[in-house]
């Protein structure tokens, strides 16, 4: 018998090392275990991606009160915004939206508010009933930039406003929430109408580029939204 043989009987059994360490059985997956598992994580891999834009593209309007409709929006966007403005009885429409940085020597108007605003009434909406809000200049977090100077303006005007429901675009509306919620803060209540974007089909958004660039995006930005961000002082 070998000095390594004498060595390992003279242990109790299940022990290693004098006591130290103890031998266990571990049950590992077979090849089937493995098929099985990988299965089920591309199962919730699937899941999950369908679930994004449902989750990003909320929809939970604040019935009566003033709606807010971004100015980059496309012009079929705009036309539900009508529809919902006069479906859900609010008394005043109001355009946000920064300086056009492009092609703004071909156009009358400095800013998508203004140029969404006259858009908005050449639609069928009453002039009476829609007011642009032009933000400043930016190079980041614009939305929360045009939801500021949206509550100074009803402040400089004397509109105290605790309803608030803006109108945005598919994935982007969680974010534009939560943006104008933390802008508003509390006493307001804050809700979103989000349009669908026909760029892509929210159901097979990773089949397209567009969708990929938007609703990955989109996630991400709303984490940073949620997690990173804070207000400025």
């Amino acid at each position: 018998m070998c000095l390594k043989s004498v060595f390992w009987q003279r242990m109790k059994p299940g022990k290693r090392g004098w006591g130290i360490g103890q031998r266990r059985e571990c049950l590992v997956p077979t090849v089937r275990g493995w098929i099985a598992l990988l299965l089920v994580g591309a199962a919730i891999v699937v899941f999950a991606a369908r679930g994004v834009p449902s989750f990003l593209a909320v929809n939970d309007p604040v019935p009566v009160g003033i709606l807010v409709v971004e100015g980059w929006l496309p012009d079929y966007a705009l036309q539900e915004t009508i529809v919902q403005f006069r479906r859900g009885g609010y008394h005043k429409l109001f355009v946000t939206g920064g300086p056009i940085e492009q092609g703004a020597p071909l156009f009358a108007y400095r800013s998508f508010a203004e140029l969404d605003a006259v858009l908005l009434v050449r639609y069928g909406l009453d002039s009476n009933d829609v007011q642009a809000v032009i933000a400043p200049k930016v190079q980041r977090d614009r939305t929360y930039a045009s939801a500021v100077m949206l509550k100074n303006w009803l402040r400089e005007h004397g509109m105290t406003e605790t309803n608030i429901t803006i109108v945005s675009m598919g994935a982007h509306s969680r974010r534009t929430r939560l943006l104008f919620d933390k802008a508003f803060g509390k006493g307001c209540k804050v809700g979103v109408i989000a349009i669908e974007n026909r760029d892509y089909d929210p159901n097979r958004w990773w089949a397209s580029s567009e969708g990929v660039r938007t609703v990955t995006g989109e996630l991400i930005a709303y984490a940073y939204a949620r997690l990173l961000f804070r207000p400025p002082t």
